[in-house]
C-alpha cells in the first residue's frame, strides 16, 4: 500500500535502486515488498518561459507510522535518489486514514 511517486527522477534510475529501496522500507515499514508501489512520474520544469532541469520530488503516500519512522523512510530515499548522482531530493508524506482508504470496497 506504500506509494512512490517519483517526480524528475529517470525511470531507468528508479529501476536500478527499486528492489533494494523497497527492500529496506519494507524492513523499516513491516510491511510485505509486494504491497508498495513505485510510480514513474514524467515531469517537465518550467521556469521564465523556459524547459529546464528538474530536480527529485517524491511524493510517499501511506498509512501514518510516526515521526521516527517517517524520518528514517525519508532518509533512506533520499540515500537511494542521491545514489544514482542527484544532488538535492525532496520527499513529502501523505497520510491516508485507514477510515477513507478502501480496498475491494472494504475501509481499513
Amino acid at each position: 500500500m506504500p506509494q512512490l511517486r517519483f517526480h524528475g527522477v529517470k525511470k531507468e534510475q528508479i529501476k536500478k535502486f527499486s528492489k533494494d529501496l523497497v527492500d529496506e522500507l519494507a524492513t523499516l515499514i513491516g510491511c510485505p515488498r509486494d504491497h508498495f508501489v513505485l510510480e514513474a512520474i514524467g515531469s517537465n520544469y518550467i521556469f521564465d518561459g523556459e524547459e529546464i532541469e528538474g530536480y527529485p520530488f517524491i511524493e510517499f503516500a501511506w498509512f501514518d507510522r510516526g515521526l521516527e519512522v517517517q524520518d528514517s523512510a525519508a532518509q533512506i530515499v533520499t540515500k537511494h535518489i542521491k545514489s544514482v548522482g542527484y544532488h538535492e531530493v525532496e520527499v513529502a508524506f501523505m497520510v491516508y486514514e485507514t477510515r477513507k482508504y478502501y480496498e475491494n470496497g472494504q475501509h481499513y
